[in-house]
């Protein structure tokens, strides 16, 4: 019985340790440092939790095409010793992002800054690359 509650507890760390690694990736492994985007669009929604931020951008075109893009930031943590808190963002806010594009082609951003309202926060962006980061 106490060989079998072992097993168990090994098993259950092992997976507990996968999907925590798993949910935090490194930059190179996930975007193109290459890649870079710049963008002004309309935040719909945002995600403030760990390991990292999302919040969402429709972007419209000139032909009037939207483009949802989701775009990552850094830790909470780290943002709010960046002067963020949870409602920095909100949806309906008019947002200039910068960052670097998913591999995938997806429309997904790693940002380094982001601009509201004329001023610029840094994201928290994960490249070690980026200027930005601290």
């Amino acid at each position: 019985m106490k060989r079998n509650l072992w097993v168990g507890l090994v098993v259950v760390s092992a997976l507990a340790f996968t999907a925590s690694a798993s949910a935090h990736h490194s930059f190179a492994a996930q975007y193109d440092a290459d890649k870079r985007i710049e963008f002004e669009g309309t935040v719909t929604r945002m995600e403030w939790m760990s390991p990292h931020i999302y919040f969402y951008v429709d972007v419209r075109d000139a032909s009037g095409d939207v483009t949802s893009y989701a775009v990552e930031g850094g830790a909470p943590t780290r943002l709010y010793r960046q002067g963020w808190q949870p409602d920095t963002l909100q949806p309906g806010d008019t947002v200039s992002v910068e960052g670097a594009l998913a591999r995938n082609g997806s429309p997904t951003v790693n940002a380094s800054t982001i601009t509201k309202d004329g001023r610029r926060l840094f994201a928290g962006s994960s490249n070690p690359d980026d200027a930005t980061n601290d």
